[in-house]
């Protein structure tokens, strides 16, 4: 069968991987490979490490509070436990520069869907009409996928947007102010369905609400963000650990590939890499690779490799994220109420919304203020701080946020490509991006209909507190090393292999030609399972 040598260990690689590893093939993974730090007092919930950690607020702001959100932060309402920085830092010889963009790299083991929050959404056929394949293709890789992580949802109006999979486990339980919405959504449902084409239902998470194959169901702790201590949320890194019991398997962590080599015949022939905290370096050979390091580390391994062995200079067109929009928004019938910690941190609804033009669709989740980092909206009410405290206490069950994407397509003036430097021989990843032109009306038509909603289900969003986080924030970039029917340069086929070199293969988001507006990662998951059933 032969070897395959994957670089990354994100939610495609993995799963990937996992794919070939059960037909047999032998599979090399490189890494740089952080790995997480231990889940602390792993028996405590949200309020116990409060009270039992000798220092909790290093634990939850950090040593140098690098954790919190201060006023000002453009687009922000979100802060990453300080324990999840590794999943952040980057190595020092990876030097980016962007206009337009504020990307998100991850080094660590599982990628940056270790900071995910577990949103499970099948792309429809509509969603995949740019696509060289068919729904039907990939519908038994959603029921994998499934199978695999874990999703917890149910059947309900949403379905009309996101197809069923097999092995979707009962719902987890819903706290008191997502209770309070859907039940407001059935009164309304008329309304909002025919005259806002609004549609309100469960999230799907890939979070366990039951036991399964040894993984424990949700403890209701309240833990979801600081990262939970059960294994119930599903982290690529899980995956990892399943490929790490195949005998066929080897993992290479430290490992920062720079690029491949390729010979006349357009084969590559081997992948070098920088060892991290050694000199030198390690080049491997294998008969087949794959790059599934995420669309920006992809994109500049394939660039570098040329640029070494040809001195060209390429650019990648066609960069693509999701334009998010925050909108916090309040519910009076929630006031005076007490918020339950003992609950799933994460959004338990979603919404869906059909625009006006055929299979045009937006996508939101809501997420109502559980156990979340308070202080960035906190000090965003628009009272002094005394005052604003009192207010907080009483409203604090009745908050939520809903997060608003917008999907997006392949323009030529977005694009990556590299600065290098004649002295070092090294180069600078630089990323362009500019928003459609049309992008600011379609944003004030969109929000004007979910504000429509919210009103609708008896919430009000406050004036001034609406933020449009920069491009980039959304974390869901693609689009670099399209998926074509027809071969041209720097584009792959149907089935992920390079159109450039017959052996390489492009396993996660760069070979998407467009961006539906749900969140990206299962549909990575799904589709490098396709990949490796189809082609290998």
């Amino acid at each position: 069968m032969g070897n395959v040598v994957i670089i990354g260990s994100g939610a495609s690689g993995v799963h990937f991987a996992l794919s070939l590893l059960g037909k047999g093939y032998e599979v090399i993974m490189l890494d740089v490979g952080r790995a997480k730090p231990p889940a602390v007092n792993p028996e405590d919930d949200f309020n116990g490490l409060k009270t039992n950690l000798i220092d909790p607020a290093q634990y939850f702001l950090g040593s140098k509070f690098e954790a919190v959100v201060h006023p000002g932060s453009e687009g922000e309402y979100y802060g990453f436990p300080p324990h999840k920085s590794y999943i952040f830092s980057r190595p020092d010889s990876f030097r980016l520069e962007a206009s337009g963009f504020a990307p998100l790299l991850s080094f660590a083991q599982g990628g940056l869907a270790e900071a995910w929050t577990g949103g499970v959404y099948p792309l429809n056929a509509s969603e995949l009409r740019e696509f060289p394949f068919d729904f039907d293709e990939i519908a038994p890789c959603y029921d994998e996928v499934a199978r695999r992580i874990g999703v917890s949802g149910v059947i309900d109006d949403l379905a009309r947007f996101y197809p069923v999979h097999d092995h979707l486990l009962e719902p987890l339980r819903m706290d008191s102010h997502s209770r309070l919405l859907l039940e407001a959504y059935e009164k309304r449902k008329r309304f909002l369905n025919q005259e806002l084409k609004c549609f309100f239902g469960r999230s799907r998470v890939a979070a366990l609400s039951q036991d399964v194959d040894g993984r424990k169901g949700c403890s209701y702790t309240g833990r979801c963000l600081w990262g939970c201590p059960t294994g119930a949320f599903y982290t690529p890194s899980l995956t990892l650990d399943q490929c790490l019991r195949y005998p066929n398997f080897k993992y290479l962590p430290g490992a920062l590939v720079s690029h491949f080599k390729f010979n006349s015949e357009r084969r590559v022939t081997s992948v070098v890499a920088e060892s991290l905290g050694e000199s030198g370096g390690r080049e491997i050979e294998a008969d087949r690779f794959a790059l599934a390091s995420g669309t920006l580390s992809s994109s500049k391994i394939f660039m570098d490799s040329i640029r070494k062995a040809t001195g060209e200079v390429i650019k990648l067109t066609g960069l693509m994220d999701n334009r998010q929009i925050l909108i916090p928004f309040i519910n009076p019938r929630m006031i005076g109420e007490q918020y339950d910690p003992a609950s799933y941190q994460y959004h338990q609804i979603a919404i869906g919304i059909e625009g006006q033009k055929p299979g045009e669709y937006f996508h939101g989740l809501i997420t109502t203020l559980k156990t979340a980092l308070t202080h960035p909206i906190l000090q965003n009410i628009p009272l002094d701080l005394r005052t604003a405290l009192a207010a907080f206490r009483n409203l604090r069950a009745g908050l939520g946020v809903l997060n608003l994407n917008f999907p997006d397509y392949r323009r030529e003036s977005n694009y990556v490509t590299l600065q290098a430097d004649d002295r070092t021989g090294q180069s600078s990843l630089v990323i362009n991006y500019a928003p459609p032109e049309d992008e600011s009306e379609t944003l004030r038509r969109i929000v004007k209909i979910v504000k429509k909603a919210l009103w609708k289900l008896g919430c009000f969003a406050p004036p001034g507190m609406m933020r449009v986080r920069p491009m980039g924030a959304s974390v869901h970039y693609a689009g670099t090393i399209p998926m074509s029917k027809t071969r041209s340069r720097y584009t792959a086929s149907a089935r992920g292999q390079s159109h450039d070199f017959d052996n390489l293969y492009l396993a996660d988001g760069t070979t998407f030609p467009s961006l539906p507006a749900k969140n990206l990662t299962f549909a990575l998951m799904a589709n490098a399972v396709r990949m490796a059933d189809q082609a290998f």
